[in-house]
């Protein structure tokens, strides 16, 4: 099954969501947590220069299309047979509170890897309304359930935000989350 997805280094939000839907049957498999980390890695199978298009294979032969943006400043260096990897990191839940209370203003970082390949990481910080499946305060951290169905256990920077809450709340989380991509020659 071939899809279209855009590939930004300028938009985060497409990243993550690019990752998310090509790891799609390895998320839905196992919870993301603290230093747990989603990863697939493709080789490329097929790159259109004029229309800016790389053909990934993944390791089940499926394939992606993937529109890499101007932003992707060494494309010319991809090479067929190039391996890319995509890896997804869930952090750290640094805020918990009812919803509705004030939101803290989120953020994002992206970091060029140096080299002769295209790559890099895109961190941000985001705040999302979800439920508390469950609690473990000795660790701290909080089993969460999205309102797409996605389930996450994350770990919280501060026990003392647990504290007032239990499982079946609806509360807002604000958390951090990376995507790095990596380019590695042929071969290796």
């Amino acid at each position: 099954m071939k899809r279209h997805i855009l590939f930004s280094i300028a938009s985060s939000v497409s990243i993550v969501a690019m990752l998310l839907a090509t790891c799609a049957a390895v998320a839905a498999q196992k919870p993301v947590s603290l230093g747990g980390v989603v990863s697939e890695t493709f080789t490329i199978d097929a790159i259109d220069h004029s229309s800016r298009v790389v053909t990934l294979r993944d390791k089940n032969g499926l394939t992606e299309d993937v529109v890499c943006g101007p932003e992707i400043q060494r494309f010319d260096a991809l090479k067929v047979g190039d391996k890319v990897t995509f890896s997804y990191h869930e952090s750290l839940v640094t805020a918990i509170h009812k919803p509705g209370a004030a939101k803290p203003a989120g953020s994002a970082a992206v970091t060029r890897t140096p080299g002769a390949k295209p790559g890099g990481t895109i961190a941000q910080q985001m705040t999302a309304v979800v439920t508390l499946e469950a609690i473990d305060a000795k660790v701290p951290s909080v089993t969460i359930k999205s309102a797409d169905g996605r389930r996450m256990s994350m770990k919280i920077e501060n026990a003392k935000n647990l504290e007032g809450y239990k499982a079946g709340d609806k509360v807002e989380v604000t958390y951090t989350e990376a995507l790095a991509v990596s380019v590695a020659p042929a071969g290796k």
